[in-house]
């Protein structure tokens, strides 16, 4: 009942769908230097996958950025967020009238640092406290209010559902998908 309400007509081919990639992948590993991964993901990218330094502040060999250019198709792949300059403020705990903007980037586009009055934040940081929908966002000042253009849904690191969904759509199978959002990694069935 549930799937036919979520997808209605197409329940029991999604159902089907679902079942078949379940049996195919029983007892398979993904597997980096012989330990299974950790297998983050998120929603969508602007473009590119982020580092996990860049997210995590620890490096991780198979958790590299990578192309993703398939997210753009994503629905609401770009999000705009107005705040006031008050409010800015009082989130950021600067003054009314300081200036916030993106001093660094990550290789993939991320926000790494926002000057917010003599304050630094990590665009992590930013996103968290304001809400927004990731860490790739630009900052443009209109009156008394900021813009924040926001690109992709999520933190960035591992794989990109609507990545891996354009990918499955080009053609390739789920090894594939998976080796390209997680670099390095080796594939074994569990006894």
């Amino acid at each position: 009942a549930d799937a036919a309400a979520n997808w209605g007509e197409n329940a029991q081919t999604y159902t089907d769908k679902i079942a078949a990639a379940v049996a195919d992948t029983d007892g398979m590993a993904a597997l980096f230097q012989g330990q299974p991964i950790q297998a983050v993901f998120f929603s969508s990218a602007a473009g590119r996958t982020v580092d996990a330094v860049a997210v995590w502040g620890n490096s991780v060999d198979y958790l590299k950025s990578v192309d993703s250019k398939g997210d753009r198709q994503a629905p609401n792949n770009e999000t705009t967020v107005t705040i006031a300059a008050k409010a800015l403020a009082e989130r950021l705990g600067i003054a009314d009238d300081a200036a916030v903007s993106v001093r660094k980037r990550t290789e993939a586009g991320y926000v790494a640092e926002v000057q917010a009055g003599s304050k630094t934040f990590s665009g992590r940081e930013i996103r968290e406290r304001l809400g927004l929908r990731s860490a790739d966002f630009t900052i443009a000042k209109n009156g008394d209010s900021y813009i924040f253009t926001v690109h992709g849904y999520g933190h960035g690191a591992g794989m990109s559902q609507y990545g891996a969904s354009f990918l499955a759509e080009q053609g390739k199978n789920y090894h594939e998908i998976l080796r390209h959002y997680y670099t390095g990694i080796s594939f074994s069935i569990l006894e």
